[in-house]
């Protein structure tokens, strides 16, 4: 009997451990709940201001370049066989944009790669290169949501260019993304 005794008290303290050990496992388990936010920033607009305009200038028979800053008030350098008007400079510009979206977001700044061909209409051509910016690769949004963006580059002249008017057929393009 007193083995029957024991067979039931291990029987029992076996079933009392397992129960304690499930009981332990149900204990260890823990739940927590979190929530998933999203925030739509206004989208990056990019909209011209002002046309780049190199203004008046003279050449001989070298060849040279104008080089226009980017900036509200632009500077011109003449190199090679150009002269620039002082008297009379006409309309000089950086091309101009505004930069919209969110404030206080950077944004990048893609130029132009390659040249633009500026024309007269009358198969006379110069080249636009060697694009800059201001600022210059990265920009900050301001507080009221806009920024202005310039742009400068560098005109290539040829010795005894003819005379005229020229602009480009085909408008250069400058990209902003957010970073």
């Amino acid at each position: 009997m007193n083995q029957i005794k024991n067979k039931i008290m291990k029987k029992t303290l076996l079933i009392i451990v397992l129960a304690l050990m499930a009981g332990t496992e149900l204990f260890a388990q823990a739940t927590a709940t979190a929530t998933a936010t999203a925030t739509i920033i206004a989208p990056i607009t990019l909209a011209n201001d002002d046309d780049m305009n190199f203004g008046n200038l003279a050449v001989n028979a070298n060849p040279g370049t104008v080089l226009l800053s980017a900036g509200e008030v632009p500077t011109r350098t003449a190199g090679g066989g150009v002269t620039l008007s002082v008297a009379t400079p006409g309309t000089v510009t950086s091309a101009k944009f505004t930069v919209g979206g969110a404030a206080n977001f950077t944004y990048a700044i893609t130029l132009p790669v390659g040249a633009t061909t500026i024309d007269d209409n009358d198969s006379h051509t110069m080249t636009v290169d060697t694009w800059t910016s201001l600022p210059s690769g990265t920009g900050t949004i301001g507080v009221g949501g806009t920024q202005d963006l310039y742009v400068g580059a560098t005109l290539n002249v040829a010795g005894s260019q003819t005379p005229g008017i020229y602009v480009s057929d085909t408008p250069f393009s400058v990209t902003v993304n957010y970073n």
